[in-house]
Order: C-alpha cells, then sequence, then structure tokens
C-alpha cells in the first residue's frame, strides 16, 4: 500500500516538474519574442521566469534525490569500501532528512507564514510571495519523503546482506567472520 502512494506521488511530483518547466520555457520564449520581434517587452514574463525557476529548483532537487541523482551523495561514497560507503550513506540521508525537517519544512513554514502575514505581493504579477515561498517546505515535505524511504531501503540492504563467501586455498569457500 505504502509502495502504491510513493508512486503515485512520484508520478505527481514529476508531473508537476514537468508541467513548471513547460511554463517556464513558454514564458521565456514569449520574453525573448516581445523583446525582439514585437519591440515591446512584456512586464509580467521575467518575473514569472524567476517564481518558475524557485518552484523547478526545489520540486527537482526532490526527483534528482528520489532517483539517486544528487551528485554529491554518489561521488564520495563510491570510492569507500562498500561497508563504509553503506554507513555513510545512511549518515547522509539522516543528515538530508535532519536539514529537510529543520530548515525546509519548518523554516519554510515560518518563511510563508511570515510573507503571507506581511501581505508581500509581487510588482508585476500581483501574487502574493508567500504562495512562491511555498515551493520551499513543499520540497522539503518530499526531500524527507525521499531520504526517509532511502534510509529504509539501505538498512535493509544492511540487514538482509551476508558475508559474501571467500575462496580459501584448496577451492573450498567460507563465509567472511566480522
Amino acid at each position: 500500500m505504502l509502495l502504491i502512494v510513493k508512486k503515485m506521488l512520484d508520478r505527481l511530483l514529476e508531473s508537476l516538474v514537468i508541467t513548471v518547466m513547460a511554463v517556464l520555457v513558454i514564458d521565456v520564449v514569449w520574453q525573448v519574442f516581445t523583446r525582439l520581434v514585437l519591440k515591446n517587452p512584456s512586464q509580467w514574463t521575467e518575473e514569472l521566469a524567476v517564481f518558475m525557476l524557485i518552484w523547478v529548483a526545489m520540486l527537482g532537487s526532490a526527483v534528482a534525490l528520489e532517483r539517486g541523482a544528487h551528485l554529491g551523495i554518489d561521488y564520495f561514497t563510491e570510492k569507500l569500501s562498500a561497508r563504509l560507503r553503506l554507513y555513510t550513506e545512511l549518515f547522509v540521508f539522516c543528515a538530508v532528512a535532519a536539514f529537510s525537517i529543520c530548515v525546509m519544512i519548518i523554516g519554510g513554514i515560518d518563511l510563508v507564514a511570515s510573507t503571507l502575514q506581511l501581505d508581500q505581493v509581487s510588482p508585476a504579477l500581483g501574487v502574493r510571495v508567500g504562495y512562491v515561498y511555498l515551493a520551499v517546505p513543499v520540497s522539503g515535505f518530499f526531500i524527507l519523503l525521499y531520504a526517509g524511504v532511502a534510509f529504509v531501503e539501505r538498512s535493509g540492504t544492511m540487514i538482509n546482506s551476508k558475508p559474501a563467501p571467500v575462496t580459501v586455498p584448496g577451492g573450498h569457500t567460507g563465509g567472511v567472520s566480522q
């Protein structure tokens, strides 16, 4: 059941990133068209592009974590032994989850609430800026979810893994004692 919910959330997140990216591309193309062809640049397209870029970057980072595409996690851990790599990955996912909770979710909710309370409005679009900043706690939720799933999967690997058989002189195999 949880796997089905996760897959639905994955599809929702990926669809949202695709949609926001498509809006961003259309917006930038329109901005270039109005500036270069019509010689009358649109006033709202730059602001919309910035807002869409914020959402794409934040949500895209969650998609990257879910796919294991974060360079920092792969680059350093690939240079370690298998056991140390596993412990390092567990630590990294705990750190990512802690950052996600403390900074992105709690801090993001505080940021959204304070900007909504101040009634800060963007100049060109007239959008309340708190809704733009909502990208931080939303992506924080997804990053927390994916870090938790990765932690559980890696923990299961550690628990279920058996020592690799070692060939000893004479052709016999035996488990490695630790």
